[in-house]
């Protein structure tokens, strides 16, 4: 009987969060593809669904969907555990149609942001132009953006607390690293936090402070 109840339970929190999870499945089939790749396939199969400057120049939209379904490193449960602690509460809260928005424009603006700001190295002569292929793949510029949306769902004063903590987390990367995904993932942040907008308050008592979308 606990058994049961406890696989109701998760079915339960899963169906709650569809998008989350129906991501999380796609990625898991992904993975499972690329762990049967030889190293040297793997590698130019992967740069042809980039959002490296050269695909973007050339493939815009397909390697900005495509880039979104694949994890760089092939490790899979980490993401799953991810998802379910930032991913399906966000989903829960704004509705499917509203995290996607968040996932999306994090995604997006972070990848052209970083990937602009490394166009700008290369002709500053601060990055060798071989960076134009640069692989830049996976799902982390989307997970931040709604790292920083959550900060919405959090009552004062443990929202600024929150806040702070996200901003150290991804600023002090982009201060030591300077990498173009440092400066992606922190961008993303920032989107997330400019999404109050798509903020939609479900339970005013439960989300106490959290403005209205």
């Amino acid at each position: 009987m606990r058994i049961n109840r406890g696989a109701h339970r998760v079915w339960a929190y899963i169906r709650s969060a569809p998008g989350t999870y129906v991501w999380l499945a796609v990625l898991f089939v992904t993975t499972v593809a690329l762990h049967h790749m030889s190293p040297e396939f793997e590698e130019e199969f992967l740069r042809q669904r980039s959002t490296n400057i050269h695909e973007l120049s050339s493939n815009p939209v397909r390697v900005l969907i495509a880039s979104a379904m694949w994890i760089d490193g092939g490790h899979w449960l980490p993401y799953v555990v991810l998802y379910s602690v930032f991913h399906a509460p966000a989903e829960r809260w704004l509705g499917t149609a509203r995290w996607l928005a968040v996932c999306a424009a994090a995604h997006v603006l972070a990848t052209l942001i970083s990937e602009g700001a490394l166009l700008w190295g290369i002709r500053q002569g601060m990055a060798p132009a071989s960076a134009v292929d640069t692989l830049d793949i996976g799902v982390s510029y989307a997970l931040a953006g709604v790292v920083g949306v959550l900060v919405y769902r959090i009552p004062a004063p443990w929202r600024y607390v929150y806040g702070f903590a996200v901003l150290v987390v991804y600023g002090v990367p982009l201060v030591t690293g300077r990498t173009f995904t440092d400066l992606g993932h922190f961008t993303s942040v920032l989107i997330g936090f400019a999404c109050c907008s798509l903020v939609r308050v479900r339970n005013p008592k439960e989300t106490a402070g959290a403005p209205a979308g």
